[in-house]
């Protein structure tokens, strides 16, 4: 994996790379704001190469999400914004009917995609919905959340209609600190009914096909802040992945991440993008990343030398640890290792 280059050369993360593809929540922004160094990063990324962005949050528009973030400084159109209500549409189609009506939960990005599809959206199960769509919007409330229970009440094998998320994150990074995501949300409902929703956003497929796609991408570079829908759908779709420590997940994630959801880049920030990204090398069984030396003896980690950066201590420590095939949990671990002076929001 490119995390622990084996290689003479070091080259830096975008070396090769023909499409690069962020995602928003916790790379580019918290809330309106943009995060330190994104903007500026992912403008220089652009030359060159193309930038796409993906993202899970299912409350707005292509088009507004294009504005907000030509607001924050970068140069982006509509048509490069892949959004999970988009890859909701794609799934739904192979679900139902052409022009049904669909109950949709959630905000505008989701009716505006659900419309340009050429379905009828309705809020209430009494419409007879041939489906039901849901996705994030800070005003879905309980009334929203009982419509989509009522029209699901019956499971899909006993002649129920289908059930689609755009997403389950847990969590969406904010200006003032972490909220409930849409992951929350579709829990409420299937707490009630006891059925699981199809999923069309990240972790799963689709959306990173519909990229790939789009931008008819050859050698793509996947950006994000979270190891179990970024990193994991990433890895899925087969394009190699970074993820930057400016969202949700900490070091003491990555440390106990799981195969399947293993970053080929670790970076402190955006601008990790343009640095050569240091070799790993390994010699009696203590694995070194630049300055930093980490070995694992049994359920005991050791640092043997700290070095003078935390991301290189976490990149050892990570590759460490991974390699030792134990799971973190049964492990002594240093704080030092998993410290965390990296910015989010």
């Amino acid at each position: 994996m490119a995390l622990f280059r084996g290689r003479r050369s070091t080259p830096t993360p975008l070396d090769g790379v023909d499409v690069v593809l962020a995602d928003l929540d916790g790379v580019v922004y918290a809330g309106p704001g943009a995060l330190p160094h994104a903007v500026d990063s992912l403008n220089r990324a652009a030359g060159g190469r193309r930038l796409g962005y993906i993202t899970n949050n299912a409350a707005r528009t292509d088009a507004a999400v294009a504005a907000h973030l030509r607001e924050l400084g970068l140069i982006v159109d509509a048509d490069e914004v892949v959004t999970s209500p988009q890859a909701a549409m794609r799934l739904l189609a192979t679900r139902i009917p052409a022009a049904s009506t669909v109950l949709v939960v959630g905000g505008d990005g989701l009716v505006v995609e659900a419309e340009k599809a050429g379905f009828v959206v309705t809020r209430s199960a009494d419409d007879g919905p041939a489906a039901v769509v849901q996705g994030f919007a800070p005003d879905v409330g309980w009334a929203d959340l009982a419509e989509a229970a009522f029209a699901l009440k019956v499971p899909e094998d006993e002649g129920g209609i289908p059930w689609i998320a755009t997403n389950t994150d847990w969590t969406i990074p904010q200006a003032r600190g972490v909220a409930p995501g849409n992951g929350t949300l579709v829990s409420a409902v299937h707490t009630a009914i006891g059925r699981l929703a199809t999923v069309a956003g990240k972790p799963e497929t689709p959306i990173f096909d519909e990229a790939v796609a789009r931008f008819a991408a050859q050698h793509p570079l996947f950006i994000g802040d979270r190891l179990d829908t970024d990193i994991l759908g990433a890895n899925r779709a087969g394009i190699p992945s970074a993820l930057v420590l400016t969202g949700i997940d900490r070091p003491k994630h990555v440390l106990a991440a799981a195969a399947d959801a293993r970053p080929a880049f670790l970076l402190a920030d955006l601008r990790q993008l343009h640095e050569p990204y240091p070799q790993t090398s390994i010699k009696d069984g203590a694995v070194t990343v630049g300055a930093a030396t980490v070995r694992v003896d049994g359920a005991d980690v050791h640092i043997l030398s700290a070095g003078n950066s935390q991301i290189d201590l976490l990149r050892a420590g990570a590759r460490a640890i991974w390699d030792s095939g134990v799971g973190i949990f049964a492990m002594r671990v240093p704080e030092q290792l998993y410290a965390d002076p990296f910015h989010r929001p």
